[in-house]
């Protein structure tokens, strides 16, 4: 396989650099390399950025207004994104669910959503987790009864992240008990703002509000919102989260993060030297520089794979295990690296309009959140576990 970028692939790396240079708003890309907290309105923003340069649907057809990039190109956008320190783009609606609405729905699906994703009217959220039913999707137990023009839904999804901003989400619900469990289940749109929907936050251990459970009482859906077939929401719901382990493999974020990750190890001090000459601290660094550069030929590979007209299958689970864990490794790293300035922070120091002094070191101030933050990494889009039992069934048949 050759790594080498083509003529053309450098020349939109070349263009990508000067948009980012140009259009990334200095106040979004400083708050996203300190760790500080984005607001919706900082999404919203760079959105509109995004899709003013026609830059947001990045693999959406061009007959619903994306720009069909090829993989390389979205791998160069997303390490050159990454390392500007644009913010990552909000997936549920456009890498999520239009794929699944432009690949299964109807046209008159694709006419309605599709636009109103583009322009920012609808920001949707992901209902497919629920108690008991994580990385074992087949039990969600979320029930939807025809009930002539409409569904009657009722039950519980929970780690809905950034349901509190969303008018809109796409859930898995049980529409059959009689057939076992995979064949029972449909994917069915739905408004946030229906009577009986209750969103309640949940804060996790990092101060944020970041994801929620969602309860939905004697809800009513048009029948019309159901994507595809009833009782195929599985084949649509594997489909979207081949797409969306691959790109929890953070591969560009991770490259970000290692800068980072040197750039305090060589302002911190041990014995008088930068941490980074410690010999034992900066054997960790490189082991986790050569596992991630791995990562990265794997993520190249896969890319060829796409290019030549594959899908990732039990690949995209492999890189989703050592891309979540090579991103783990280094939130620890750096928490190690800033010592006692890692210590828990005022939750304020982390809020949109904050203009304090840090109490820490301004470096540290997010080091702590992030860790606890991506704990989630291994665990959400299936968890790690799930992900290496697929690949043992897929590619070593066990």
């Amino acid at each position: 396989m050759n790594m080498n970028y083509t003529a053309d692939e450098l020349a939109f790396r070349d263009e990508v650099r000067s948009f980012l240079e140009e259009k990334l708003p200095a106040d979004i890309a400083a708050k996203v390399k300190s760790g500080r907290r984005l607001s919706r309105e900082n999404h919203e923003r760079w959105q509109q950025i995004l899709t003013k340069q026609g830059w947001y649907a990045t693999h959406w057809p061009r007959e619903y207004g994306g720009v069909e990039w090829s993989a390389v190109q979205k791998h160069i956008w997303d390490e050159e994104s990454n390392r500007y320190g644009a913010p990552r783009v909000i997936p549920f609606g456009v890498n999520m669910v239009a794929p699944v609405i432009i690949k299964f729905g109807t046209e008159e699906q694709r006419q309605y959503y599709l636009p109103r994703i583009l322009s920012g009217e609808d920001w949707w959220c992901q209902g497919y987790s629920e108690p008991g039913a994580g990385s074992d999707l087949a039990s969600v137990k979320t029930r939807a009864v025809r009930d002539g023009d409409h569904y009657i839904v009722n039950g519980q999804k929970t780690w809905t992240t950034l349901g509190q901003h969303a008018n809109k989400i796409f859930c898995l619900v049980r529409t059959n008990t009689e057939v076992k469990a995979q064949e029972g289940i449909s994917f069915l749109l739905m408004d946030m703002d229906a009577p009986g929907v209750t969103v309640r936050p949940i804060i996790t251990l990092d101060g944020e509000h970041e994801v929620n459970e969602v309860f939905f009482d004697d809800v009513k859906v048009p029948v019309e919102n159901l994507v595809g077939e009833e009782d195929k929401g599985w084949t649509y719901a594997k489909y979207l989260l081949t797409y969306e382990r691959t790109g929890l493999a953070g591969i560009g974020n991770s490259k970000a993060a290692l800068e980072h990750l040197k750039g305090i190890a060589s302002r911190q001090r041990k014995n008088g030297r930068p941490l980074l000459e410690d010999p034992t601290f900066a054997a960790r660094v490189a082991q986790i520089e050569i596992d991630l550069q791995a990562a990265s030929i794997s993520n190249l590979r896969i890319i060829a794979s796409v290019e030549g007209g594959g899908v990732p299958g039990a690949e995209s689970s492999m890189l989703k295990v050592r891309g979540t864990e090579i991103r783990q490794s280094i939130s620890d790293l750096a928490r190690r690296a800033m010592g006692p300035y890692a210590q828990p922070f005022p939750e304020e120091e982390l809020q949109d309009g904050y203009e304090g002094d840090y109490l820490a070191d301004p470096h540290g101030a997010a080091v702590s959140p992030q860790y606890f933050n991506l704990r989630k990494l291994s665990i959400f889009g299936g968890s790690n576990e799930i992900q290496k039992n697929i690949v043992s069934k897929m590619i070593l048949g066990l």
